[in-house]
């Protein structure tokens, strides 16, 4: 089955109508602000303005296996840093004051820089991504075509190893095993194969894009315009007041928690 993860989600939503570089802009406003922030509160509050924002675009569902492995992974920092950083009165075990602040800052700033970029690219096409970036940002289409083209090959990727993993339990090799690492250890040989289609695949678009004029693409070719309108404005205040967020409450309420 092909992963949804990092393609487009078709819907008629106010997020799926913006600007792409309005909604390019707000999520990088989000991971600033999770990287700004120092209390707790706050990094709680933009996780939940980002699951909720994913709800109203409809793809929270979608994407619900990533934010899942954005829990686990969550959980593992936590408890890792938790070792690392000591200080503080022990709670119990290893946990200390100090240890247990640290972590749990450092789980929801995972949770807030993965989700917000991943959820642009899965509400916004890439072309319209691309196009946007060359016509207000003035970025030269190759680079920017190279980077969409790399974001669009890796659900491909992710269902051609899926393919190659079924024909090979067609075979009678287990890859349904829960031990992961005998699963790494029989997935290793796949990425021979793996390579081989992806060389044929780069291969075969780099001569696709050469024989319609690749070359000739200026930032003047593109026959759609983007405009801002009323939602990308909304988006660009949301953004600021993101910003904005950690350092009014850091400053009128530095001993909030």
């Amino acid at each position: 089955m092909q992963t949804k993860i990092l393609t487009y989600n078709a819907g008629s939503t106010f997020l799926h109508k913006a600007n792409p570089i309005a909604k390019l802009i707000l999520a990088i406003s989000v991971v600033v602000s999770a990287f700004i922030a120092q209390q707790f509160s706050v990094l709680v509050t933009i996780a939940v303005l980002i699951l909720v924002a994913m709800a109203m675009a409809g793809i929270l569902k979608t994407l619900f296996p990533l934010v899942r492995a954005m829990l686990i992974l969550g959980v593992v920092m936590f408890f890792l840093q938790t070792i690392i950083a000591q200080g503080g009165n022990y709670m119990f075990l290893w946990f200390t004051s100090r240890g247990i602040s640290v972590a749990a800052r450092a789980s929801l700033r995972l949770f807030c820089f993965a989700l917000p970029l991943v959820s642009v690219l899965s509400i916004t096409k890439l072309n319209d991504l691309a196009n946007a970036v060359v016509q207000y940002l003035h970025v030269p289409y190759c680079y920017v075509f190279t980077i969409t083209t790399a974001v669009r090959f890796v659900p491909i990727f992710a269902y051609e190893m899926s393919q190659i993993t079924e024909a090979q339990m067609a075979r009678g090799v287990e890859f349904d095993t829960k031990n992961p690492f005998k699963k790494i250890k029989l997935m290793m040989p796949l990425i021979v194969p793996l390579l081989v289609l992806s060389v044929r695949k780069a291969d075969s678009c780099a001569l696709a894009a050469e024989e319609r004029g690749f070359y000739l693409r200026t930032r003047k070719s593109s026959y759609k315009k983007y405009t801002f309108g009323w939602r990308g404005l909304v988006l660009i205040v949301i953004s600021a007041i993101m910003i904005a967020l950690p350092i009014v409450v850091s400053v009128l309420a530095p001993q909030i928690i």
